[in-house]
């Protein structure tokens, strides 16, 4: 939805994105293979940094952006995204989560459906007709299903990026 009466007008975008796991039940590979990843925030990425660790199979996302317009040649988003496993005990994409227990016992998958939480803010700039400059920062907090994997409180994980791009 788009303000368009408000200054800068400002839209409101909210999405829902699934892919399915592999029922840990079952001796099919029910899981969705995602063979052209398309690594985005706008598109179909989960998340900004949890994008880079769940591609997009047996994970489930609600995202929110804000986008606004400081100045005809400026866009400011702000993007969130709650990320979920959609099957527990199952691996998250090709195996991420697969560990030894204390038993030495072979375990896929997360307890805990709650993967992580993202935010990532980006900046874009229309230098001229040719060029664009764009810059973010992003902030992944890990949820009690990675929490639980790594053993203890993991790190929250962080970035940032500056992309110039040349269109001739």
């Amino acid at each position: 939805y788009t303000f368009e009466t408000l200054p800068w007008s400002p839209s409101l975008t909210i999405g829902y994105q699934t892919f399915s796991g592999d029922d840990p039940t079952t001796p099919r590979l029910e899981r969705f293979d995602p063979l052209f990843y398309e690594g985005s925030p706008s598109a179909w990425a989960t998340g900004s940094k949890s994008a880079s660790t769940f591609l997009n199979s047996n994970v489930k996302a609600l995202t929110l952006a804000l986008r606004t317009k400081p100045s005809p040649k400026d866009t400011l988003t702000l993007r969130y995204a709650h990320i979920r496993a959609n099957e527990l005990n199952s691996p998250i994409q090709f195996g991420q989560a697969t560990r030894v227990d204390a038993s030495g016992n072979l375990v896929s998958g997360v307890k805990d459906a709650h993967l992580a939480d993202d935010l990532f803010l980006e900046w874009s700039r229309i230098l001229n007709r040719n060029t664009f400059l764009t810059a973010g920062l992003s902030v992944s907090f890990p949820g009690d299903g990675i929490d639980e994997v790594v053993g203890a409180g993991a790190s929250t994980w962080t970035g940032g990026f500056v992309n110039v791009v040349f269109n001739f």
